[in-house]
């Protein structure tokens, strides 16, 4: 499981380690993920995403999964988000 958010394409960062004797190490600064399930207005349905907290905030600030959908770049969503976004797409045009 690769640790990119599905929705902003937020990935690992690297940057250094630094002491008091000011030695410096290589680190990693890893996006912070949670599994969330969010729910489709348009669709009815419910779907599973590792995404990062910084996009769950924002996915809340746009009113919801559809909202946000509709604002994203293609590229920075991951193939099940990009399908979702179709999909929703789709719907919207039929109704």
């Amino acid at each position: 499981m690769s640790r990119v958010c599905e929705l902003t394409g937020k990935g690992p960062m690297s940057g250094n380690n630094v002491s008091h004797a000011n030695n410096k190490t290589r680190r990693r600064f890893l996006p912070n993920l949670n599994d969330v399930t969010l729910i489709s207005d348009v669709l009815g349905q419910s779907f599973k995403l590792r995404i990062s907290a910084a996009a769950l905030r924002t996915v809340d600030h746009r009113g919801g999964l559809d909202a946000f959908l509709a604002k994203a770049k293609d590229d920075e969503l991951s193939s099940t988000a990009l399908q979702i976004k179709k999909d929703i797409v789709k719907a919207q045009a039929t109704a």
